[in-house]
């Protein structure tokens, strides 16, 4: 049964015949609340009172203010103190045994002897003071009242005027008498103020030296982040880091704990200092603590960086400046300098810049390089850096193979000889070719006679890992990648990088993610520069610069995936390293795609034309007047001995032996035989294109006939 609801308002219309009764449901009132208690309301107000931000604020202002007088007078008592007794050479003493130094304990006791002895000089000379201080104020006085009253008597004489005697003296009396009443009237006010005075210095001494509990500081000394590095900071970092027996010897020092440090200088965008440690600790356990010591000293822990020096039981400490490590640094000379030119015996290669500031270049000459790190974090980048700059010198020759394939090194054509893109197992066993080709042009160099200087021959593969872990294999069933010893990509990179640095043959690998599987271990400890960027794990690190460098603080596993792009920590002594040290962290120069291309065209202006190879071809039937016009390319004539190189570079197996004999005959009759260009046998590339033009015409006509 429906029941209708009744407004609360009277219904002015009447009801309809026949309607049924209206029915007004009545609901009860609800019970009225509680009243609440008198003292929960005391509470809830005294609590939000206290609780309140002001009623914070105001506590710590004036514990802080409290603290900052109270502790000001203890550090004017301890500097008296130390200045009255010879306590500050027993902590100097105490400090240096603490720290094993027993060559400094011993200058700081004799320092303390010499104190001790001057001291009771002083004390035997207050022995005697009294009555010498007697004497020497009654001769003072004396000659005073005797050089007052001759001053009188001049003074009587130049007027005539015998009581002008005593005037200087009674003059002198009156200006005593005048001191008197001033200190008279000064002292009762003096007296009530001193105390103030006095506590406001206290409280200036300890305001300076923010001596207040931590969590009454203003808040941005309570956060401190980017405080400068001081002394006290860095020992109390120390001392904070967890070592106990690095704790007890700072405690032993007390505040001669900063005789640990060297003087703390400015380097590039931070600071660095050199910390001895005391006898018991050991320079990896603070190395193992560097995220704990970054934030003990106000800073994140990318922007903290410890390496050993050469000096035993020392860790050289090195601290951005906050957030200076998240500033992107300059351009590339490459960019700005459009008139640089590449020495590659000679020249370095600009790549960025070290944590100083300073510019990082590196040597190239005969090293195998190395670059890995995780995926999307300017490997490519950082590769391709390097052989911009190396393609400015014209007398270098470019192999490459990319086995990403998505234009990253799309620029060089035109400028490198051979160059493979794409990730497919194919492009893989093209790679594994091309590398096999650089063998077999190494042992040909290797062959040839003593003395005999080769041009620089650079073997790039980009992407390395999906080489290694091809699953492809030959019609001998030898696998193309993995690490075994039959393995055609993993033999022919081991053997550049066993004889070809003799003879110019470099091989530059870049990876990503390194494990055993798709970096092997003989094939990343051949290359003399390693490089890493950011890395998952230690493990990871050491795969990437070996153990040596590890061990000596190289960590790109601590580098920040994504925010420390183009950051790399280097193993390598083709670049500057502090001495001391295993590696250094360098920030590349980021350069564009675009820019590199316009570099890249630079490179190419820099030589007579280049035509490259994107794929290589074995066995077929060879047009050799066709493969003539390839080799030439856009060149308006090359020399015949280039153009019987790139033959040979095209298809060994068809042009590998030929001479210059063998080029005259195929050109022979063709328009397009060799002739002499400033006194040297050269081709021209429009001969040959009428050449090839005149066959086929005359080839379309026989088809006709």
């Amino acid at each position: 049964m429906s029941e209708n609801v009744v407004h609360l308002h009277k219904p002015t219309d009447p009801p309809a015949p026949g309607a049924a009764p209206t029915v007004l449901t009545v609901v009860p009132e609800a019970p009225p609340a509680r009243p609440v208690p008198l003292w929960v309301r005391s509470g809830r107000a005294v609590k939000t009172a206290v609780t309140h931000e002001t009623t914070r604020a105001t506590a710590r202002a004036v514990a802080r203010h409290a603290s900052y007088t109270f502790n000001g007078g203890r550090i004017v008592a301890r500097r008296t103190w130390d200045g009255k007794t010879g306590s500050r050479y027993e902590r100097m003493i105490r400090a240096a045994e603490a720290a094993g130094n027993l060559e400094a304990a011993e200058e700081w006791e004799e320092r303390l002897t010499r104190f001790r002895a001057a001291r009771h000089h002083r004390r035997m000379d207050l022995l005697h003071s009294p009555v010498e201080a007697a004497k020497g104020v009654a001769v003072g006085t004396g000659m005073g009242i005797g050089g007052l009253v001759a001053l009188g008597v001049v003074m009587a004489i130049a007027t005539k005027d015998v009581t002008a005697v005593v005037t200087p003296l009674m003059a002198t009396i009156e200006f005593i008498n005048l001191m008197i009443t001033i200190v008279h009237v000064v002292w009762g006010p003096l007296i009530s103020l001193g105390p103030f005075f006095a506590l406001l210095a206290l409280w200036a001494v300890g305001s300076k030296q923010h001596a207040a509990p931590a969590w009454a500081l203003p808040a941005k000394v309570r956060n401190s982040e980017g405080e400068p590095i001081t002394p006290s900071i860095v020992v109390k970092a120390l001392r904070d880091l967890g070592v106990p027996a690095l704790r007890n010897a700072i405690k032993e020092m007390g505040d001669a704990g900063a005789s640990m440090l060297s003087p703390i200088v400015i380097a590039g965008c931070g600071v660095e200092v050199d910390v001895t440690l005391p006898s018991g600790v050991s320079t990896n356990e603070i190395q193992q603590r560097r995220r704990k010591l970054a934030e003990n000293l106000a800073r994140h822990e990318h922007e903290v960086f410890i390496t050993i020096p050469t000096a035993a039981r020392t860790v050289r400490l090195w601290v951005a400046d906050s957030g200076a490590l998240d500033e992107p640094i300059g351009p590339s000379p490459l960019v700005t300098d459009e008139t640089m030119t590449a020495d590659y015996a000679k020249g370095r290669a600009p790549w960025g810049q070290d944590l100083r500031g300073d510019a990082a270049s590196i040597s190239l000459y005969q090293r195998h390089l190395l670059i890995t790190g995780l995926s999307n974090q300017g490997k490519t980048a950082a590769l391709r850096a390097l052989a911009l700059w190396l393609a400015l010198d014209r007398s270098v020759e470019f192999w490459m193979g990319d086995l990403k394939g998505v234009g990253d090194w799309a620029m060089f054509d035109g400028l490198a000889t051979k160059l493979i893109q794409g990730p497919t197992d194919d492009h893989v066993i093209q790679v594994t070719e091309m590398v096999e080709d650089a063998v077999e042009e190494m042992n040909r160099r290797l062959q040839a006679p003593p003395g005999t200087v080769f041009p620089l021959l650079v073997v790039i593969v980009d992407e390395a890992q999906v080489a290694f872990m091809c699953p492809a294999v030959d019609e001998d069933k030898r696998p193309y990648g993995g690490s075994k010893a039959k393995s055609r990509y993993f033999t022919a990179v081991r053997k550049i990088h066993n004889q070809g640095r003799a003879v110019n043959v470099l091989m530059w690998q870049g990876t990503q993610d390194p494990t055993d599987q798709n970096l092997p271990k003989l094939v990343r400890e051949g290359a003399h520069t390693r490089a890493s960027l950011a890395l998952g794990t230690e493990s990871q690190a050491r795969m990437a610069l070996g153990d040596k460098a590890v061990d000596g603080g190289a960590a790109p596993n601590l580098l920040r995936p994504g925010l420390d792009k183009g950051t790399l920590v280097v193993a390598s002594d083709g670049i500057a390293i502090p001495a001391g040290q295993a590696s250094i962290t360098v920030r590349t120069h980021y350069i564009s795609t675009d820019d590199a291309e316009q570099i890249a065209d630079r490179a190419k202006a820099l030589r007579d034309g280049v035509t490259t190879l994107h794929a290589i071809e074995r066995g077929e039937d060879r047009d050799p007047l066709a493969d003539i016009a390839t080799v030439v390319g856009n060149a308006a004539r090359v020399r015949t001995q280039d153009v019987i190189k790139r033959l040979s570079v095209l298809n060994a197996d068809a042009y590998g032996k030929w001479s210059f004999t063998d080029l005259t005959r195929v050109l022979d009759g063709t328009g397009a035989e060799p002739y002499k260009s400033d006194g040297v046998k050269v081709i021209g590339r429009d001969r040959l294109a009428r050449a090839l033009a005149n066959r086929d015409t005359q080839g379309s006509a026989s088809a006709d006939g």
